[in-house]
């Protein structure tokens, strides 16, 4: 039997309410598959912030680096400004275990409807592989003559070859185990130095690869082109800010933002990747035991492929599947009345 030990970290929000339930289906698959988990929970979030002024403690990243995974609800609450949590949790797990991949699947399935008219389960099918380690989320820039007229703020845009290749060729490498396309997303229009760049070096790893088919819009109408034409798509690779807006409105056109997982991967194995959904810890929401908690589920299904196991992360998504086509015992953003543990438990059933 294939043991793992895992980092459980639910964070804020609906995060504490959605991990128990895809720690169930986990523990469900695991045991029909000949796998196991070492859970060790960390309470590390923006209550943690309020009571000690930090994120995670000072060793923070030394205590998660034994681990073969991070499983991660959500960070964010009122009261602790959104960039402090972001970068005193997640942003530096993403860099200290170099996880340069975000990637996200977007998926209709049947059973769910899309805001977009006319469309229909299977067309929408692609996956968003976003850059995650530099891009415009840099630390460079600063603020000089802070509260005088001559107040200034530069925020600096870092793209290296090593970074930008890197997601390129983790997209190309998806394409192939797909449909065999890959749309880059740039706005070399406008933006005169980075977006030129990454244009090249997108053209210099197209020639590596040349049974994959390849387009490129800019991010403006590439938006427009999500929502009349997501049947476009098949891999679609982007910057650190255009693969994450892009994220959201892919979840929004594959049915909600519960029902979108995400992974931040480091591809080499080298050090652990963190599986986290992307819908955030909703605060709206928390303690209702309404969330939905198919996108943390989903996200067990992405850790179990990264493991090695993707029969066990298809069995997941199988059972994802089949519950939504069967449209009982949904969350209200589903059309239903169930409770976040009502459909976590309809899911565990249906494996």
């Amino acid at each position: 039997m294939a043991n793992y030990n895992i980092a459980l970290i639910p964070g804020d929000g609906i995060g504490k309410e959605v991990c128990p339930e895809a720690v169930k289906v986990l523990e469900k698959v695991g045991g029909q598959f000949g796998i196991s988990f070492s859970w060790r929970e960390f309470d590390w979030s923006c209550e943690t912030y309020a009571n000690t002024g930090r994120m995670m403690p000072e060793d923070g990243i030394e205590q998660l680096r034994p681990f073969d995974a991070i499983f991660l609800g959500a960070v964010g609450y009122p009261g602790v400004a959104d960039h402090v949590s972001l970068w005193g949790l997640l942003i530096p797990i993403r860099r200290a275990f170099q996880q340069y991949v975000n990637l996200r699947p977007i998926k209709l399935m049947e059973g769910v409807t899309t805001p977009l008219a006319g469309r229909t389960a299977h067309e929408i099918d692609f996956v968003i592989v976003r850059e995650n380690n530099e891009g415009e989320y840099s630390e460079m820039g600063g603020r000089i003559y802070a509260g005088s007229e001559r107040e200034m703020v530069v925020q600096e845009s870092v793209f290296t070859r090593e970074g930008v290749d890197k997601v390129l060729r983790f997209a190309f490498e998806q394409a192939e185990k797909r449909r065999g396309h890959v749309t880059s997303a740039t706005k070399s229009n406008g933006i005169i130095h980075t977006m030129p760049y990454w244009d090249e070096r997108f053209a210099a790893m197209k020639a590596n690869f040349s049974t994959i088919e390849t387009s490129q819009f800019h991010i403006d109408i590439l938006s427009a082109h999500f929502v009349q034409h997501p049947d476009w798509f098949d891999v679609v690779v982007g910057s650190n800010l255009f693969g994450d807006i892009l994220s959201d409105l892919g979840a929004a056109v594959a049915g909600g933002m519960g029902l979108a997982p995400a992974a931040n991967i480091n591809p080499e194995m080298e050090h652990p990747s963190m599986f986290e959904p992307v819908h955030g810890s909703a605060p709206d929401i928390a303690g209702k035991s309404i969330a939905n908690p198919i996108a943390q589920i989903w996200t067990g299904a992405m850790m179990l492929d990264h493991l090695g196991h993707a029969d066990a992360g298809k069995a997941i998504t199988n059972a994802i599947e089949k519950v939504l086509a069967a449209g009982d015992g949904l969350t209200a953003d589903l059309g239903g009345k169930a409770s976040t543990q009502e459909l976590g438990k309809t899911i565990v059933g249906a494996l």
